[in-house]
């Protein structure tokens, strides 16, 4: 007698949940029945793979080899079937994302557009996350694709550079003379020391960058506004005299925000579409990865081989600011 696949999601359950009582809750069995399966399971197998002597349950060593390879098995069975239901017309279709933070402020809206008119009978679920959860949902087959940074990713994970992200001083355009524009003069980034700031709250990746970037020009700015929401930070920046440090792609869809070029200009970072190396793409995200080449190219973006992880200026630079 071989084992079913509800043997080995049973075996996976006791031993995510150390235990049966919840792991029978979770699969709406009765813990008898649960414990009966498991213990039919060992018999097939000829070795045990629980150990129930302790105040939890926990996986043998023997235990420990076979969920790895259970897990793989219900992983791929997974992928096998939405390699079935996938239609290369475009016609319906799934897609599971994820994107780091600051990319639901300006990217993730106009790609769901775009998506939605070009392909409307796909439908997308879309998760913020930091870029680890990203790179390890991916390895677990949790998500089909990521939009985060490149650099050293974990084994498994492709990466195509996509653009580079530049970061400025952002202020509300009605604190700015003659209302922003692409003449604006750059500000020394001494100068922040006497400006009051509104940042990101240090749970963001883009904190580290700013922060990194601050001590290293012995900058010590008066941050009088930590938030842990972009919509939050631009809505405070537009009403009031702080400024902020964010993506200049921020302001694309904010009128009311300009961008004002330091001196130096922030490290540049190159933004970068992630995926299992090895897993199944369906339609759906081969699609999605071409349109989002397409949209970055046609917002002029900066291409992501203009740069090398060095700083980019995104503006005129003078030695003092009129503002």
């Amino acid at each position: 007698m071989a084992p079913e696949l509800r043997h080995l999601r049973y075996l996976l359950a006791v031993a995510e949940h150390a235990g049966f009582t919840r792991a029978a809750e979770e699969l709406r069995i009765s813990q008898p029945t649960l414990s009966q399966q498991v213990k039919q399971l060992e018999r097939m197998v000829g070795t045990q793979l629980l150990d129930r002597t302790g105040r939890t349950v926990r996986l043998t060593d023997a235990g420990e080899t076979y969920a790895h390879y259970a897990r793989r098995a219900l992983r791929d069975l997974a992928a096998a079937e939405r390699a079935v239901l996938d239609v290369a017309d475009l016609s319906r279709g799934h897609l599971r994302l994820a994107v780091t933070p600051t990319f639901t402020a300006y990217l993730v809206g106009p790609l769901t557009a775009e998506l939605h008119s070009r392909h409307p009978g796909i439908s997308l679920d879309v998760k913020e996350l930091t870029q680890d959860r990203i790179e390890a949902g991916l390895l677990a087959d949790e998500l089909d694709l990521g939009i985060a940074f490149h650099g050293a990713h974990l084994p498994g994970i492709g990466a195509v550079a996509l653009f580079t992200e530049t970061l400025s001083l952002v202020a509300a355009t009605a604190h700015l003379p003659g209302g922003g524009g692409p003449g604006l003069e750059s500000l020394p980034v001494r100068d922040l020391a006497e400006r009051h700031l509104a940042l990101l709250s240090g749970d963001f990746a883009t904190r580290g960058h700013i922060d990194a970037y601050l001590a290293a020009h012995r900058v010590r700015p008066r941050i009088a506004v930590e938030a842990n929401s972009i919509q939050a930070l631009t809505e405070i920046v537009r009403r009031t005299p702080l400024v902020t440090v964010l993506p200049d792609a921020v302001t694309d869809d904010h009128p009311h925000l300009a961008p004002i070029p330091l001196d130096p200009a922030l490290p540049a970072r190159t933004v970068a579409l992630l995926r299992r190396e090895s897993a199944y793409q369906p339609a759906a995200a081969r699609a999605f990865s071409r349109l989002t080449e397409e949209l970055v190219r046609d917002r002029g973006y900066p291409p992501a081989h203009s740069q090398a992880g060095a700083g980019t200026t995104s503006g005129p630079t003078s030695p003092g600011s009129s503002w």
